[in-house]
């Protein structure tokens, strides 16, 4: 996957984590498929003994917002993941486009096939 623009799907499914946000545009006619990359210091979270602070990465609001740039053709999108990012791009999202038709689901690390098929489900498109 490319950091590229989607082609301009109604439905996409983004899942995403601290580092990545793999983004597929669902439509009648196919999938397309991108990725956005973080741009953070180190690619690995530690909490240290004696340290201040919970361990966890800052939200960096360009990654959100280039995201929000990569699903901008969609009118449905269905956010996954594992951690907290997939609260806060819906946070981001629910602020910067408040007529997108979004859902928000827990998941782990499912394979790009079951994250397309995820999204054929919950959009109903076979």
């Amino acid at each position: 996957m490319s950091e590229t623009t989607l082609q301009s799907h109604a439905h996409a499914v983004v899942w995403i984590d601290h580092l990545v946000a793999k983004v597929f545009g669902i439509g009648l006619t196919g999938v397309s498929t991108t990725a956005v990359h973080a741009h953070l210091a180190s690619q690995h979270l530690h909490h240290k003994t004696n340290t201040i602070g919970d361990g966890r990465v800052p939200v960096d609001a360009t990654f959100l917002a280039r995201v929000e740039e990569a699903v901008s053709g969609c009118s449905d999108l269905l956010v996954i993941g594992p951690g907290i990012e997939k609260v806060e791009l819906m946070q981001y999202l629910t602020a910067e486009r408040p007529n997108l038709n979004l859902h928000v689901e827990p998941s782990d690390h499912p394979t790009d096939g079951e994250i397309v098929a995820l999204g054929r489900k919950r959009f109903r498109l076979g």
